[in-house]
């Protein structure tokens, strides 16, 4: 086998993140499929490049050697398709590169985007991890990232970057099996789910650790269940797990969405640019694209109706 860019971006997201979970996550491929990839470009290199322990994925010596070849190649083979198809923007009208985590306001906020902006090219990446998209716009890969910061658990920005805070305190919610006992209830107690499995995606930054806290906080000890949000999806309608959810998801006919009592779980919801690129427009955008999206959510609704306060984005609904 020989190798290519691909199995050398492989090994970085690798080294980058230490887990071949979330390398795999951010690489867009399944973990098996990865976990192959690396088994190949060991074979054919003849060594083994990083050791696998309990606690993720650390480089050999020989793996930190070729890293150190391997990421000039990755990062010069990176900047020549950017400035390739910068080149090639232009002649098509301007650009602008939009990053963001999971949000329901981003169908909304694209669209006002295009509207608002007909003769740019906007492009879209959505990624779990909000490191991960502020290290895309410091790159200059991204000109925009909206992102999640859990209660708890502050970001690493990086420096020159200009943001603003879209919800100073947005509470998330419960996703529960429609007939989960709790489920008939306005406001759930964290008390209601201590016999409950919880669902959580250990590749979204904080997560885990801001349920761990919030649950030992509350003296509560359950069995935390690591999967992805379709796969957690699957679980609850099944009775298997509940799991924390944004407030502005759609309940299905087989899930209730409910509010916790005193709100315990909180992310902070901020847009980022990069140096040069305009903040004022993306957000006012946003703003009613959450709006809308907050107030199209019954049980968010209801909550901000009965005095819930989510940020300055919704002073105006």
């Amino acid at each position: 086998m020989e190798l290519e860019v691909r199995h050398l971006r492989a090994l970085c997201a690798i080294a980058d993140t230490g887990s071949l979970h979330k390398a795999a996550r951010q690489l867009g491929v399944s973990q098996p499929s990865l976990t192959t990839q690396l088994r190949r470009i060991e074979n054919a290199l003849g060594a083994e490049l990083f050791s696998r322990t309990r606690t993720g994925c650390h480089p050999t010596p020989l793996g930190r050697s070729v890293l150190g070849r391997a990421r000039p190649l990755v990062d010069g083979m990176t900047a020549l398709i950017t400035e390739t198809r910068a080149a090639a923007a232009r002649t098509r009208g301007p650009a602008l590169r939009v990053g963001s985590t999971a949000s329901r306001a981003l169908p909304g906020w694209l669209r006002r985007l295009r509207q608002g902006l007909p003769d740019s090219d906007i492009a879209l990446r959505v990624d779990v991890s909000a490191h991960a998209l502020l290290r895309t716009v410091e790159a200059g890969r991204l000109d925009l990232a909206f992102v999640h910061e859990v209660e708890g658990c502050p970001l690493r920005v990086p420096p020159g970057l200009k943001g603003r805070v879209l919800v100073e305190r947005e509470p998330q919610f419960i996703s529960m099996a429609r007939d989960h006992p709790a489920a008939g209830r306005e406001v759930v107690e964290l008390a209601d789910l201590a016999d409950d499995r919880w669902a959580v995606d250990p590749a979204v930054d904080g997560e885990w650790d801001g349920l761990h806290r919030v649950l030992r906080a509350a003296g509560l000890d359950p069995p935390l269940l690591h999967a992805d949000y379709h796969t957690a999806a699957s679980l609850i309608v099944l009775g298997e797990a509940v799991a924390p959810c944004q407030p502005t998801s759609d309940p299905r006919e087989d899930m209730a969405v409910r509010p916790l009592r005193g709100d315990p779980l909180a992310v902070r919801l901020l847009l980022y640019a990069a140096p040069g690129v305009p903040l004022d427009r993306p957000y006012a955008e946003l703003a009613a694209a959450y709006r809308e999206a907050a107030l199209g959510a019954a049980p968010y609704r209801s909550w901000l109706r009965a005095g819930g306060t989510a940020g300055p984005c919704m002073m105006s609904a």
